[in-house]
């Protein structure tokens, strides 16, 4: 059970929570139509590899 209160505190981070809405605000915007699907996608990409990026080089230190 400590486990899961562990995982659930290392989610609340400030950058993971801006990648999330970021994300999650690109993905409205695409279903609505007002940006293209291209964008949308070139955008989260940015966001997740930069995000994962970043957690990968921290834990290589």
């Amino acid at each position: 059970m400590e486990k899961f209160f562990n995982k659930i505190t290392s989610l609340i981070e400030v950058k993971k929570i801006i990648a999330l809405v970021v994300v999650i605000v690109f993905c409205s915007l695409a279903v609505n139509g007002t940006i293209d699907a291209n964008a949308f996608t070139n955008i989260a990409v940015m966001i997740v590899g930069y995000y994962f990026g970043q957690s990968t080089i921290k834990g290589a230190k």
